[in-house]
């Protein structure tokens, strides 16, 4: 809307200077005679070569027009003069057979002359003004190159506070005293103890640490100014400096203050590193803010924050005591932090009875803080779809589907053939796993495709775990290879769709025998997880082995052995519970999707027709506790009275 409205504003400057330059033109191409005085116009007069004669009353000015045959002589056919307008003139030209006319004096003439003269170039003037203002919005900043481009936000402008920040409890702490000097300097200063000019803020992305740094400002009550590192770096080399030493004029000015800068890897980068060299604009601009780190002291009130999800790049001039002096880690959040982010993105949420936000919390291991927000976001748009009043589980397990699988793929056409088979692969990994010890319970099954997937069993962790126990990790690998086996017991044939579960269970017996230590070769460490090079630093050694070629073929006979174990395992359990198997599959094959329950049902030997008098019943449950919490809230069902399990 506001670029129609420029571009509407641009067309009208130039339709009308456009009419005015014209106007002025046309005004001068009447040719003026030149030189022309009033002793030459007597002289015409009485030559009888003067058409028309005009005074101007109040004034002593004459004009007229010659006659056209004359133009030539004068070369032109207008003048103006100043003569006599008394009675003499008037007898004069009557004797020659010229009327005069009289005209009174137009006291708008002088600025009808300023307009007609003066408006065009004040209007290109304008243009000119106008397109440079439009550069500068536009992110050229044509006039104003070395002027830093950090956004300020005061304490009454969207303000963030430690409340709405969930699920870091460890980082608000390190911040704790951060706000605390901001608030009261002098409360350290005092006694000798200097607050850190600069903190790191560490974490993987969407983890929350812009919002930590705004709630530091919003909990001191400070001016915040933002930035990020790539806002620095500019085509032309020592803009970036500039803009640097504005940033941190900015600052002193504002003081107490923020300053926070994200992503600074793209200006903190290690200097000179790579095949090709380093970096002249990057480079000098942190030099500049190393030198400006150093340049002021923490007791002017001015903190710098930065955040990265790269602290592996960075310069270690930057890391060291007096610059980034704290080192704050923001991990992704565990079980109860993931549980207190689902509290605060559902706090305006009208949630079902059915909704246990612990439950969602278990099962979204490894999810950020935005990607529990996304998720919420989905499950309302999903209820939103089919005119709910409010959240259920089904809509969060849809939603949940989506951001890590992918929409479902509906109208794909599968044969039956195919479909049976995904069917039986599907059923395989689930009756693995609930025949063995240590892995996750089975939470959901579906040979609905999505994604790359043509069917998905999940599992949802009971807890959560910092270590892999080597029982645990032979047991992911039998329950890896669950779907390949049952495509050998049931079909006597294996297709392709194993491909990715071999990917990961040959994943899973490398790094026991090459990282963990878990197998006969004994507790040694044959590669380095995570030693990829950094811009071409160790360029030439990332493909070095440290074992002869000996070890590496015992290495290759371990993960073997590792995998073929695991592989005969699975077939066996499968073989010897056929008939759980063929439950579970001809239950998939009619209703495509189950949930743990109604595994385990088919597993203790229910039959298939129980599952549909199992979810009527699950129903007809779930609409009684909706309808009577409805009645207590007053059909309102934002007021959450807490979940029920049904």
């Amino acid at each position: 809307m506001r670029s129609t409205q420029k571009t509407l504003a641009l067309w009208f400057f130039l339709v009308i200077m456009a009419v005015f330059l014209f106007q002025a033109y046309e005004s001068k191409h009447t040719k003026m005679i030149g030189d022309f005085n009033y002793s030459k116009f007597t002289e015409a007069v009485k030559a009888n070569e003067v058409a028309t004669v005009t005074f101007r009353q109040d004034s002593s000015e004459i004009v007229g027009e010659m006659k056209p045959e004359f133009d030539k002589k004068y070369s032109g056919t207008h003048f103006s003069i100043i003569g006599n307008v008394q009675d003499e003139g008037f007898k004069f030209l009557e004797q020659h057979g010229i009327t005069p006319n009289y005209e009174r004096a137009d006291n708008g003439g002088f600025f009808q002359s300023l307009i007609v003269n003066w408006l065009p170039l004040i209007l290109i003037v304008a243009m000119f003004l106008f397109i440079m203002r439009q550069i500068q919005a536009g992110g050229g900043k044509a006039m104003s190159f070395g002027k830093s481009r950090a956004r300020l936000l005061t304490e009454h402008k969207n303000r963030v506070t430690f409340k709405e920040v969930a699920g870091v409890d460890e980082a608000k702490e390190d911040l704790q005293e951060i706000v605390s000097f901001l608030k009261d300097p002098k409360k350290y200063t005092k006694l000798g103890g200097r607050i850190p000019k600069g903190v790191l803020l560490v974490g993987s992305p969407g983890t929350g640490k812009t919002l930590l740094a705004r709630a530091v400002a919003g909990e001191a009550g400070v001016p915040f100014f933002t930035i990020s590192g790539s806002d620095f770096v500019e085509m032309f080399v020592g803009v970036g400096a500039s803009r640097v030493r504005d940033l941190f004029e900015q600052g002193k000015k504002n003081a107490p203050c923020l300053i926070f800068i994200d992503e600074i890897d793209a200006v903190g980068r290690h200097r000179g590193a790579g095949m090709g060299g380093g970096h002249d604009e990057r480079e000098q601009t942190l030099n500049q803010l190393l030198v400006e780190m150093d340049g002021f002291e923490s007791s002017e009130g001015v903190i710098m924050i930065a955040a990265t999800n790269r602290p592996d790049v960075l310069d270690p001039a930057l890391l060291r005591p007096g610059r980034f002096d704290r080192r704050v880690i923001v991990n992704k959040p565990d079980l109860k932090g993931r549980e207190q982010i689902l509290g605060v993105h559902t706090r305006k949420t009208p949630l079902g009875p059915d909704v246990d936000v612990s439950k969602i919390a278990r099962g979204t291991p490894g999810f950020s803080g935005a990607d529990l927000e996304n998720l919420v976001n989905e499950a309302a748009l999903v209820a939103a779809r089919t005119d709910k009043k409010y959240l259920e589980a089904e809509d969060f397990e849809k939603a949940k589907d989506k951001v890590t699988m992918g929409a479902e793929r509906r109208s794909m056409v599968i044969s039956d053939e195919d479909k049976k088979v995904t069917a039986y692969h599907e059923a395989g990994h689930t009756l693995v796993n609930r025949k063995l010890s240590g892995l996750d319970p089975i939470h959901k099954v579906t040979i609905i495709p999505r994604g790359m997937a043509l069917g998905v069993t999940q599992t949802l962790p009971e807890k959560e775990s910092v270590s892999l126990s080597k029982t645990t990790a032979e047991n992911m690998i039998v329950f890896l290879f669950g779907g390949r086996a049952a495509e050998e017991v049931v079909f006597k044939d294996i297709t392709t769709g194993a491909g990715n579960d071999i990917e990961r269970a040959t994943s899973i017996a490398r790094r026991m025998v090459c990282e963990w230590g878990m197998s006969k070769l004994g507790p040694l460490a044959f590669e380095k997880s995570g030693s990829e090079p950094f811009l071409g630093m160790q360029y030439g050694h990332s493909g070095h082995k440290e074992y002869s070629e000996s070890k590496a073929e015992e290495i290759d006979a371990e993960v073997s052995k590792i995998i073929n174990t695991g592989y005969a395992q699975a077939v066996q359990i499968l073989t010897d519970h056929k008939t759980a198997l063929e439950s579970l599959a001809l239950a998939l094959l009619e209703y495509e999707t189950i949930d743990g329950h109604e595994v385990d049902m088919l597993i203790n030997g229910a039959a298939v027709s129980e599952i549909e008098k199992y979810r009527n019943n699950r129903r007809e449950s779930f609409n009684a506790i909706a309808a009577a919490r409805e009645k207590k809230d007053g059909n309102d069902p934002v007021g959450n009275s807490g979940p029920v399990t049904v």
